[in-house]
């Protein structure tokens, strides 16, 4: 039992958890925006170059409603507006990812001098560097 506190100590400590939910927080309001952004933003120009039609109540009906039984429908509009949320999430995260990459590789160019590199990053080269001249040495020597 105490090596398990002891490992979930570790995991919290190094972030992992507050990571995470941040990440869980993060999401949900981004997924607040693109609702937003798709229903009030997207959709209403979209509806009024095809007429007014509101995609949501789009559905194609398989049996029509009776006293006894409810109607049965393939609701083809809600999914055209989920793969409309689904695309502009996509696109948002495909466009921050890159943004982020970006940075990253700046980052991580040790002859850039703009962007401060990581000391990881610095250490990394320089043993690179150190490894290039000893493997030169020593091919100049078998020689």
């Amino acid at each position: 039992m105490k090596n398990f506190i002891t490992e979930f100590k570790n995991f919290a400590i190094k972030g992992n958890m507050v990571d995470m939910a941040i990440g869980i927080i993060i999401g949900a309001s981004f997924n607040a925006v693109v609702n937003t952004l798709v229903k009030k933003v997207i959709m209403p120009p979209l509806s009024l170059l095809t007429g007014g039609v509101n995609f949501g109540d789009k559905k194609y009906v398989l049996r029509e409603a009776s006293e006894s039984l409810e109607e049965v429908a393939i609701g083809y509009g809600d999914l055209f507006n989920v793969l409309v949320d689904f695309l502009i999430v996509a696109l948002t995260i495909f466009i921050v990812v890159k943004g982020m990459n970006r940075f990253r590789d700046q980052a991580e160019d040790v002859n850039n001098e703009k962007v401060e590199t990581p000391k990881n990053i610095k250490l990394l080269s320089n043993i690179e560097k150190l490894l290039e001249e000893q493997n030169t040495l020593l091919r100049k020597k078998k020689e």
